[in-house]
């Protein structure tokens, strides 16, 4: 049996047509570092699911492990006033999901997300899947069509 966040997001790929890739690891994995440790993989090609609060709306940004968001950079590029980054709690309210174990999908209600361009070299991407045990894999087109993401450089 799924925590409920995770059947969600097992929901949302199914729902769009995606393979249901997620692995369960027996160990927590909530940053980018332990993901990639546990999967044998690059921490760039870790896609890490952050939220962002944009005029008391959410803004999900899936961006590679091993860079920053340059939030400035990201205001400038949407003409846009200030992005920060949103409370543990306005995440939970708007992704149904915790810090640290937040999928780009499975959510309440449709977020506007931006895409990390610097993704795109990985042929493989890993994503959280809803809670911090959980992961998911994808390319980088599947991810971008299965959420609808602006693609953008964020770093």
């Amino acid at each position: 049996m799924y925590p409920e966040p995770v059947v969600n997001v097992k929901n949302a790929l199914a729902a769009a047509g995606a393979e249901d890739t997620v692995t369960v690891f027996d160990a927590k994995v909530p940053t980018a570092s332990a993901a990639a440790e546990a999967l044998g993989c690059d921490v760039a090609a870790i896609t890490n699911s952050l939220v962002f609060e944009l005029g008391g709306a959410p803004l999900l940004i899936l961006a590679s492990g091993a860079a920053k968001v340059d939030v400035r950079k990201v205001a400038a590029q949407l003409g846009t006033g200030k992005i920060r980054p949103a409370a543990p709690d306005f995440v939970l309210e708007h992704t149904g999901q915790e810090v640290g174990g937040v999928a780009p999908v499975g959510h309440p209600e449709k977020i506007r997300t931006l895409l990390d361009s610097s993704l795109v070299v990985h042929p493989v991407l890993w994503a959280g899947a809803g809670d911090h045990n959980s992961m998911f894999s994808i390319s980088y087109r599947e991810l971008q069509r299965i959420t609808g993401a602006e693609e953008m450089p964020v770093r």
